[in-house]
């Protein structure tokens, strides 16, 4: 399980240890690309049943999280 995200998982053994959504082989970048290729929530589930709003919004705040700890360090130009 991921700190504060129980419903996404990491195990070394699906997906080579990308972030999933629990019970699925579903990664957190999968479901995010569907999102930003337009993909509505609706969609999402009528092509993944098992998918639900839950495991959406989580796969969103564990983006956000992991997002929200990178450093960008600005080149001299």
């Amino acid at each position: 399980m991921s700190d504060g995200h129980p419903r996404i998982v990491l195990d070394a053994a699906v997906l080579a240890g990308k972030p999933v959504i629990r019970g699925t082989r579903l990664s957190v970048e999968f479901i995010i690309g569907l999102l930003a290729d337009g993909w509505t929530e609706a969609d999402i589930g009528a092509n993944y049943p098992g998918i639900g709003h839950e495991d959406i919004v989580a796969c969103l705040a564990y983006a956000r999280d992991v997002l929200s700890g990178e450093r960008v360090f600005p080149s001299a130009a």
